[in-house]
């Protein structure tokens, strides 16, 4: 099992706590107790000004390491959808963007703890804006010391099939029972079936969604399930397989899609605001649509 996915699946399994569960606005954070706000560290501790960045130049963001499609390293270059927001958020504030490839940490907490508001305890420092950072808004309570917004993109699970095997239509969860199906270990998708058709050996899992998807490529499995930018992904590395993604309904599933935006420091809301304008304006005009079509993706507009 990948960290990454450990800390993705912790905090859309949290956020699910929100579908089951709703509250009214102003009641959502009655239960939530005040977290330490480092009001007294060093500016070098909690980040650089928005001045700052546009005096310097440049503005870092943090992404996470080996996440294809959205992130990952080639020939010594970032590459990925979430890349390419990056550089489009700096074109809009007129500065160079850089780009941190992080590894995820246990949970969504601890990553925002290490690159957003505070910096590892050992050598750490945290970057300008964190890509990738799943919403909600029972996390603006949670984690009070990070702005939450840039909303950019709906991410989804699906199902992953080639039509060959299916002709009339693609497969739903209880298929498994009899089928195959390749997941990412200890995964959202895992946990869903296991706790759905139980611990059977139809549920084969592999350390990341692109390799379970490579599984059913190769003929190991008769499907694939996980987030629906990962499978489309990992179909595209397989053209000759005929594989194909769908959506169905998932039964009992209180939280199936999440929204994916950026983490920027609370101290720097002048820069959220200017990230998140910029964000605004490549939904509107259709750039951010332009970037998951040339990678080969679905693009789903976010809840804004």
């Amino acid at each position: 099992m990948s960290r990454l996915t450990r800390a993705l699946t912790a905090a859309v399994l949290a956020l699910g706590l929100g579908a089951v569960f709703p509250h009214g606005a102003l009641a959502r954070c009655e239960d939530f107790p005040p977290q330490p706000k480092p009001q007294n560290t060093f500016a070098q501790d909690v980040g650089r000004t928005f001045d700052r960045i546009v005096q310097d130049g440049w503005i870092e963001f943090a992404v996470y390491a080996d996440f294809r499609p959205w992130s990952w390293e080639e020939r010594g270059k970032a590459r990925g959808i979430d890349i390419d927001i990056g550089r489009l958020i700096a074109a809009e504030l007129g500065v160079e963007p850089r780009f941190r490839l992080v590894q995820a940490g246990d949970n969504l907490d601890a990553d925002l703890f290490n690159y957003v508001w505070k910096g590892a305890v050992i050598g750490g420092r945290v970057s300008d804006v964190m890509l990738h950072v799943p919403y909600d808004s029972l996390l603006t309570c949670r984690i009070e010391q990070v702005v939450f917004t840039g909303q950019y993109a709906t991410e989804a699970i699906a199902i992953a099939y080639k039509a060959k095997d299916f002709p009339e239509k693609g497969p739903t969860a209880p298929y498994f029972r009899f089928d195959t199906v390749a997941v990412e270990n200890d995964s959202i998708s895992d946990f869903y079936l296991t706790s759905l058709i139980g611990p059977v050996d139809n549920i084969h899992r592999f350390r990341s969604t692109l390799l379970a998807v490579g599984a059913l490529a190769g003929g190991e499995t008769k499907a694939a399930m996980g987030p629906r930018g990962e499978l489309q992904a990992g179909a595209a590395l397989h053209p000759e397989a005929g594989i194909k993604v769908h959506e169905p309904p998932f039964t009992g599933f209180a939280r199936g899609r999440w929204t994916i935006g950026v983490g920027v420091n609370f101290q720097h809301r002048d820069l959220a605001y200017a990230v998140d304008a910029a964000i605004e304006a490549a939904l509107a005009d259709g750039r951010i649509a332009a970037i998951f079509k040339e990678h080969g993706l679905d693009f789903e507009a976010p809840s804004r």
